[in-house]
């Protein structure tokens, strides 16, 4: 799917700067936040243009409430190459001022980047970027994971299949870190509800388009489930074309484990009706997230905001709340500093309600468990879920113990 934006008025070209607002007398140099997300790739749709946006809001509504501290916003496609990603935040890093580098939705460009920040005392907040691992085996004292990982989002799915029949799984799974770790969290999930794994065909990623040969494998095997471990336009294409295979009439089920709503908007009620998929944010879900859509889509003409985008705004809001609570120079001088905030602060705004900031750098809040409406079902555009239950925060994400952050544990 291709986002409707005014491209030039929001991003101005590759890297856009919105400077907001003006500068304070006690603040020697403006704090830059830098989105480094994906503008035309798979994951463009759930990140991209909608997470500059919804940086742009935290930006706007910081300056109502402290319009003497200056902030800064620059932007780049990653084009979801590592080396490209790591290239733009060491320029930024080095170069541009940047202290704060969010989105990242390339998990091994993630991986890289907290090593980056840590060693040159920078921050950063992956609200893109899914692997468990950010705040496992990679997890560090300079950055946070915001919005969601391959350990929340699967764990509610997976659940509720086994326990509706759906005991048997076949994965096809994106061949990178992404992918591995989706697959691996709802793997585990499967076993320890009572069911198993049959088996998986790896897809090659980028540039995989048709999963035909894959979904072959999948029926063949008989499981009663396919999972779908990859994200973006690969699980859009992948039950677009399931559809065609008729396989949900054949009588096997198909879960997406990282099933967002610009990608159930992609595949069309028709297809994805029925779908289990486990978001932290809905647009429609309450008065605070449906204000949010309204202002969002002023900027994003035709589209809502999805959770990385309402993430961008959540996270982005709190690490500047960090700022002015130790003073901005200092959370220029220390990004270490300013995490170190962040978590001290518990995080609460209209988008994801209340939560908090574990030592290991997961944020935690309430996930949800939603069904995706029938055509006939829905009432307007936009209108796609129903909410089955809700996860609480404490018990939505991988048990800190469990991850192997350690950092957390000294």
């Amino acid at each position: 799917m291709n986002l409707s934006i005014p491209r030039r008025g929001l991003l101005g070209g590759g890297i856009a700067a919105a400077t907001l607002p003006r500068v304070a007398r006690a603040q020697s140099k403006p704090i830059r936040i830098g989105v480094l997300t994906d503008m035309v790739g798979a994951y463009a749709a759930n990140t991209g243009p909608g997470s500059v946006a919804g940086t742009k809001l935290a930006i706007e509504d910081f300056a109502k409430l402290h319009p003497n501290v200056k902030v800064e916003l620059v932007s780049a496609d990653l084009q979801l190459k590592p080396d490209v990603a790591v290239q733009i935040a060491g320029d930024w890093l080095d170069n541009q001022g940047v202290d704060l580098i969010t989105d990242v939705p390339l998990s091994s460009a993630a991986f890289a980047i907290g090593d980056m920040v840590k060693t040159k005392d920078k921050a950063a907040i992956f609200t893109g970027g899914a692997s468990a691992d950010i705040t496992g085996g990679h997890c560090g004292p300079n950055h946070l994971h915001w919005v969601y990982d391959t350990w929340s989002m699967p764990h509610a799915v997976v659940d509720a299949t086994v326990k509706e029949g759906g005991d048997t799984w076949y994965f096809i799974t994106a061949d990178y870190a992404f992918g591995h770790a989706l697959e691996t969290d709802a793997a585990s999930f499967v076993a320890a509800a009572g069911g198993k794994v049959l088996g998986q065909a790896l897809a090659p990623f980028p540039g995989t388009t048709d999963f035909s040969s894959h979904l072959v494998q999948a029926r063949a095997s008989g499981a009663k489930v396919i999972g779908f471990a990859n994200g973006g336009a690969d699980t859009v294409n992948c039950i677009k074309q399931s559809a065609e295979f008729g396989i949900q009439k054949g009588g096997q089920k198909i879960a997406g484990l990282l099933f967002l709503i610009h990608d159930v908007h992609g595949v069309g009620l028709t297809s994805a009706q029925g779908v289990l998929l486990t978001e932290p944010f809905y647009w429609n879900m309450n008065d605070g997230t449906r204000a949010f859509a309204k202002r969002f889509g002023k900027l994003m003409p035709g589209n809502v905001p999805g959770s990385v985008h309402a993430g961008q705004y959540s996270a982005v809001m709190h690490y500047l709340k960090a700022c002015v609570a130790i003073g901005p120079d200092k959370a220029k001088a220390s990004g270490r500093a300013a995490v170190d905030q962040m978590k001290a602060m518990p995080t609460d705004d209209p988008l994801f309600g209340k939560g908090a900031v574990r030592k290991d750098g997961r944020v935690i809040h309430d996930m949800h468990l939603f069904e995706v409406k029938s055509p006939e079902h829905s009432k307007e555009p936009w209108d796609y879920y129903l909410h089955r239950r809700t996860v609480p925060a404490a018990q939505a994400f991988r048990p800190i113990d469990q991850g192997g952050c350690k950092f957390a544990q000294s």
